[in-house]
This record gives C-alpha cells, structure tokens and sequence, in this order.
C-alpha cells in the first residue's frame, strides 16, 4: 500500500518537488559544465518554475470553464507546466534582455527531474487502460476515477513507460550534447520525442476520450506535432543533427 504521506508531504507533491531538486541539480551542472552559470540563467530557472506552477494550474481550464475552480482545484498537468515553463523562461529572458538560448541547458535536467516526479504520478494516480500483457499492474480499487482499479484488472502501467522513456532521454541527451552544436537544437530534439511519445503513449492512460478516441492531451499535441515535424525538417536540412546521424556533409 502506498503511504498517503513521505516527510509529512503527500507522496504525488514529494516526487514532484524532488523532481524539481534533481532537476535544479542537473541545471546548475551543466550550466558548469557550459561555462554558462550566470546570474542570467538563475533568472531564467526562476521564470521556467513560476511559469510552470502557472501553466499546470490553468490547464485545468480544459477540464472547467470557471478560472476561480481551476485555478484552486484543477488537475496539474505536465503538459500545462512545460509550456507554461518554456513561456516563463521567455518572459523571464525578455525582462532582463538576455539574447542568448537556454534550452540546450534545461533539456537533460527536465529529463531527469520528468522522470522521478512521475513516480509520484505511477504511485497515486490510475495507471493506464486496461491490458492483457504480461506486465500489467493492479492498483488499489481507493485510487480516484480509476474503474479498473476497483475492478481489479491490469492495466498499463503507462507512468513506468514514461520514467524509462524519460531515464533513456537523459541518458540521449548526454551523449549527444557534444555533438550539436547549433544552440537550441538539443533541446528542440528533446521536446519532439517526448510530443511524439507523449501522443503514442496516450493510447495507454486512462485518460477520457472526448472526440475520435482521441484525448485532451493528443488534441492538445496534435497542432504541436505539426509544428515539431516542420522544424526538425528545417534542422535536418541545416545539417544541424549530422553529428548524431553520422551524416557526411558533402564538401
């Protein structure tokens, strides 16, 4: 049995918040390892967690139309937080005119931190649809707005999918961060698989279906999928990613 409390915290709030510390803990490291540990980048950190407690809030929107109800009970959505913290760190970038890019240093540490707040997820919340695969997990029949749970049944256990996508994604990110070179474009591979994966990997959470089998969370990705294609195509062409394809640039 899960306990409803670790330290005194909730256990959902106390994997987030290590996520955040881990996350923190990889940023200034590579911020180090850059040479790029400025006042600057502490700012943009700072816009990244304000926008991203921000973005998780009003996410919920999707869900109410009341803001008042939303903003004090609404579900906290990762996909919410993300682009709330990408527009934080933007806010943040233009008030104290800083130019240069920081993605490429967020990348590995939103990765790691990703995945140990979504033990968090995998612990409390409904695991996924229900499955016949050999490694299905049951859930107590007490976790909220998860029939199969009282049911008994197993089902995906679409969190751990996401800890191992993520945990391999930092793993990526590391080795290839010296091999791109082109500023942004760490981080713009980064963000394209985890849409991607995150859109396939929705097929297995218990996620609601609200328009052709299709979830809020895909409706949300789908314009963001687009977007995504287009501008790894015009890296591609750049021959911003040659380093980790092994592809030779014609002399």
């Amino acid at each position: 049995m899960v306990p409803h409390l670790i330290f005194g915290i909730p256990t959902h709030g106390f994997f987030v918040a290590l996520g955040v510390a881990v996350a923190a803990v990889v940023f200034v490291l590579e911020c180090r390892r850059r040479d790029a540990l400025r006042e600057e980048s502490l700012v943009a950190v700072t816009g990244a967690l304000v926008g991203g407690a921000i973005g998780m809030r009003l996410s919920s929107l999707a869900e109410t139309l009341d803001p008042l109800e939303s903003w004090m009970f609404g579900a906290r959505s990762v996909l919410g937080g993300l682009v709330g913290a990408y527009a934080g760190v933007l806010v943040a970038k233009r008030i104290i005119g800083y130019r240069e890019r920081t993605g490429d240093l967020f990348a590995p540490a939103v990765a790691l931190g990703m995945a140990v707040g979504r033990v968090g997820c995998h612990l409390t919340e409904a695991p996924g649809r229900e499955t016949g695969l050999p490694w299905g997990v049951h859930a107590p029949g007490t976790v909220p707005e998860c029939p199969g749970c009282a049911s008994g049944s197993a089902m995906h256990p679409s969190f751990v999918y996401e800890i191992v996508f993520q945990l391999a994604a930092f793993l990526w990110l590391r080795w290839a961060r010296d091999r791109i070179t082109a500023p942004g474009e760490l981080f713009t591979l980064y963000v394209s698989a985890y849409a991607v994966f995150r859109f396939l990997v929705e097929f297995t959470r218990a996620n609601e279906t609200v328009w052709l089998d299709l979830t809020r969370p895909q409706w949300f990705l789908l314009p963001g999928l687009v977007l995504v294609a287009v501008r790894l195509g015009i890296g591609y062409r750049r021959g911003h990613y040659d380093g980790v394809l092994r592809r030779k640039v014609a002399l």
